[in-house]
């Protein structure tokens, strides 16, 4: 609110070179979101509404009881802006000392219209001789934007995402709504932040998973086991997913780096598990016989059973210091909340990624490489 001046999630700003179609086409805009769905309120600030004296003076008629236009104005900002005739002093303290006409004077079109004005001769006329008086519209307050006027359009939104509203609007707006050559409209408020939100996230996400395939290349060595831990990560995720879904939470900046946290956390414990399986193969491959099925099988059990328990431990203390955040209030907590919820539901499906899935595809992958090496051995 404090960047953009928009007061509601989302701000349509309507530029053009003339207030009064500025405040037709808000209207038009407000009429056509009214009953779109998810639109809690929506209000177009009417630009063109407010109301001013206006005092036309006739040149001619003063000219004629010999004043001038100077000495009209001089008698108008008197009688309504008032004139400061003196100061007075109460110890530090200096209070300017105003005299104008009583507000039933200032406040009565015909009173104004007689407000007296002495002639150089000395005669007395009331103002209605020398002008005209009346009542005008006009903008109550101009604002612009990129050097235009622009009226502003308050919309706030219930039980609905912003980006998919946005669209919706976007949709309605273009088939109800006819914008005049030379007016424009420009989508604001959170929405805005959203957008660039989106472009960084675009260059975010593909970075951090690139991050990632490299520290796990690093590590291993070979792109088998890098694959084999990039293709069961989604199973992490969608624990996630999951728990949004129950919780009603839409997709949000938020949301979104609580999934690269969450990807991040099953990417190492993927890692670690990984790690265990390889030890525990390595020992039985250094058996005589060779590996066989049975060795294979036992080696997986053994190592899976040595990370079942740092496992769980990981997964208990990473659940018990996010419930604070998902149970907790304040100043924040909705967008903690949503941060925590991504962690909290894949950590779930973490487990059964770390402790079933990945056993089981390693198991698999070696299962392929034995019969690949055994066809070679025959050959």
């Amino acid at each position: 609110m404090l960047a953009t001046g928009i007061k509601t999630p989302l701000g349509i700003k309507v530029s053009g070179p003339d207030l009064d179609v500025i405040q037709d086409i808000g209207k038009d805009i407000e009429g056509a979101l009214r009953d779109l769905d998810g639109t809690a309120s929506v209000y177009s600030e009417r630009v063109a509404g407010g109301r001013y004296i206006n005092v036309d003076i006739d040149r001619e008629a003063a000219a004629r009881l010999g004043l001038n236009i100077a000495d009209v104005q001089e008698v108008i900002a008197t009688a309504v802006g008032g004139m400061n005739i003196s100061e007075s002093v109460e110890g530090l303290q200096r209070y300017p000392i105003n005299l104008r006409y009583p507000r039933a004077w200032r406040d009565s079109l015909s009173r104004l219209r007689d407000l007296p004005l002495v002639t150089p001769t000395g005669a007395e006329v009331p103002l209605s001789e020398v002008a005209s008086v009346r009542v005008d519209s006009g903008p109550a307050m101009i604002k612009s934007e990129n050097a235009r006027p622009a009226g502003w359009i308050y919309v706030d939104i219930r039980d609905r995402d912003l980006g998919s509203y946005v669209e919706a609007a976007r949709t309605r707006v273009a088939e109800e709504v006819v914008l005049p050559t030379g007016y424009t409209l420009a989508w604001s408020g959170q929405y805005e932040y959203l957008e660039r939100a989106k472009e960084r996230l675009t260059v975010v996400v593909p970075f951090t998973l690139a991050v990632i395939v490299l520290l796990l290349f690093l590590n291993f060595r070979n792109l088998r086991d890098v694959a084999l831990i990039v293709f069961t990560l989604p199973v992490a995720i969608t624990g996630g997913v999951w728990l949004l879904w129950a919780l009603d939470y839409d997709m949000s900046v938020a949301v979104g780096v609580g999934f690269i946290a969450l990807a991040g956390v099953a990417a190492e414990t993927a890692v670690i598990m990984l790690i265990y399986l390889r030890h525990a193969l390595e020992d039985e491959e250094a058996k005589p016989g060779g590996l066989t099925r049975e060795r294979l099988l036992a080696a997986i059990e053994a190592g899976a059973a040595q990370r079942l328990r740092p496992k769980l431990m990981t997964v208990s203390a990473i659940i018990a210091g996010l419930l604070p955040i998902m149970l907790g209030s304040g100043t924040g907590s909705e967008i903690m909340r949503r941060i925590a919820a991504p962690m909290v539901g894949g950590m779930l499906t973490a487990t059964l990624l770390t402790l079933v899935l990945l056993p089981v595809c390693f198991y698999l992958w070696q299962r392929v490489a034995m019969r690949l090496e055994g066809g070679a051995a025959t050959h």
